[in-house]
């Protein structure tokens, strides 16, 4: 599996607008960007990969562009693909990286 290139340089160019240091890694076939060793969102495929609190998956799965991350025919739990037509703006791809950084905070948080 490959990656979009060009949506992993959006991200890349998104998560320097907050303080935190993010790293990457390889990562279901595609790219990850973790804070603190904790995943928050990623390209794969044409795809973006993003963590969401289970508190919030009800309401992101019912947003337009947006399936449960089905990596292995089985719903990944807190996690949700979003299609390109998701974040196809720079204020759409920010919303997106701010629930999986928020995610990696409340696991950090939590241990």
């Amino acid at each position: 599996m490959a990656y979009n290139e060009t949506l992993a340089n959006r991200i890349r160019g998104a998560l320097t607008l907050f303080p935190e240091k993010f790293t990457e890694k390889k990562m279901f076939g595609g790219i990850a960007f973790l804070l603190e060793g904790k995943m928050t969102v990623g390209a794969i495929n044409d795809d973006l990969m993003v963590r969401v609190i289970s508190t919030k998956m009800n309401n992101v799965l019912n947003q337009e562009h947006v399936r449960p991350m089905d990596f292995t025919g089985k719903p990944m739990k807190e996690f949700v693909f979003v299609a390109m037509d998701g974040c196809q703006t720079e204020e759409q791809l920010q919303q997106w990286i701010e629930l999986g950084v928020e995610h990696a905070k409340s696991k950090l948080k939590n241990g």
